[in-house]
């Protein structure tokens, strides 16, 4: 029995759920143990960049887990392993995708650099930056899934 949805339809949907999820709960975390005691650290640069700089290995660590089991489940349920190999299509869709990412993360910075333009405070620049590399992530995802059914 063929799955309905091709593997890596679904390892990019899985990705991004993890990342998305890991951003919620991460920021949800952060948010009830620091910011709730001690609402001026909105506006301490350091801490937010502290806390995002420890954000990184969180998520890489939690997408490397994540496709472990992504690959015991998928020995589990097709008896295959996964597929090492790509072909001319997958990277003609890694590289529409990756630029399509990057200019939704160029827009995002300009809005961030406006941010400041227009007087805002730095935390604002922080947060829109923190943002759009996550929106960058998301942009690109869809972008693939959209080239895989739609086709190059």
């Amino acid at each position: 029995m063929e799955p309905k949805m091709p593997r890596k339809e679904r390892q990019i949907i899985a990705t991004t759920i993890t990342l998305l999820a890991v951003v919620f709960i991460y920021g949800y975390i952060i948010y009830k143990k620091y910011i709730l005691e001690n609402p001026e650290l909105v506006y301490n640069l350091e801490f937010w960049g502290r806390k995002f700089f420890l954000m990184i290995p969180i998520m890489i660590g939690s997408l490397i887990i994540l496709m472990i089991i992504f690959a015991i489940v998928n020995k589990i349920l097709t008896n295959q392993d996964m597929e090492t190999m790509t072909d001319e299509m997958d990277k003609l869709i890694e590289l529409k995708a990756l630029k399509i990412s990057r200019w939704s993360t160029n827009i995002c910075f300009l809005l961030a650099i406006g941010s400041q333009a227009i007087g805002k405070e730095p935390w604002v620049m922080m947060a829109v930056l923190v943002i759009s590399c996550f929106a960058g992530a998301i942009v690109e995802a869809i972008a693939k899934i959209y080239y895989y059914k739609k086709g190059v």
